[in-house]
């Protein structure tokens, strides 16, 4: 049974944490509501193995950086997501950028990102996993990326987000191309 969890603000992306109780704490990716898909998780285990006892996460919520999840019996664990093949470090550090001053999951609060080079990486990795971009416009984008924030360059970003702009034309995930371009234009302001 799921009970109590909240959105974990990957840009691009919508991702929940959910405490399972005996089934331990759940990180799944809903972005395609026909296809969701857990990409992370955490469980203690028993109690006791040879007899049923009431533990368990029975709330989970991320909050500013972190997953916390109250164990029935065993009191407070608090979490860290780690990369993997399904939620790269660059969309991690993006998720730590949205910072909220308290939470109430019950109403679930509007997630923005402040303008970062890791929101934009973040939808660089996402375009790369699902192939919305060729694998040179994905290194020459990276490539572009990295020295605009070493030069902090305003001439190469706005570059960048006009050659975005047409790669959505012909991209399988144009969606997430214009977010890419608005992000890298929004660097460039």
């Amino acid at each position: 049974m799921a009970h109590n969890g909240n959105l974990i603000p990957v840009p691009g992306r919508d991702i929940m944490v959910q405490g399972w109780y005996q089934g331990g704490v759940s990180v799944f990716d809903f972005t395609d509501p026909a296809h969701p898909a857990e990409i992370a998780y955490f469980d203690r285990g028993p109690m006791d193995s040879t007899k049923l006892e009431m533990a368990g996460s029975w709330s989970a919520y991320w909050y500013n950086g972190y997953i916390y999840s109250t164990e029935i019996a065993r009191g407070l664990d608090v979490l860290e997501l780690q990369p993997n093949a399904l939620l790269t470090q660059n969309e991690l550090d993006a998720a730590k950028l949205v910072k909220v001053s308290y939470q109430n999951v019950q109403d679930q609060q509007r997630l923005t990102w402040p303008t970062s080079f890791a929101v934009a990486r973040a939808y660089v990795d996402q375009l790369e996993r699902s192939k919305g971009l060729p694998a040179d416009r994905i290194g020459a984008t990276r490539t572009m990326l990295a020295s605009a924030e070493r030069t902090t360059s305003r001439r190469a970003l706005t570059s960048l987000a006009t050659q975005l702009d047409q790669d959505a034309t012909r991209s399988r995930d144009a969606k997430r191309v214009l977010a890419l371009a608005a992000a890298v234009r929004a660097l460039a302001r």
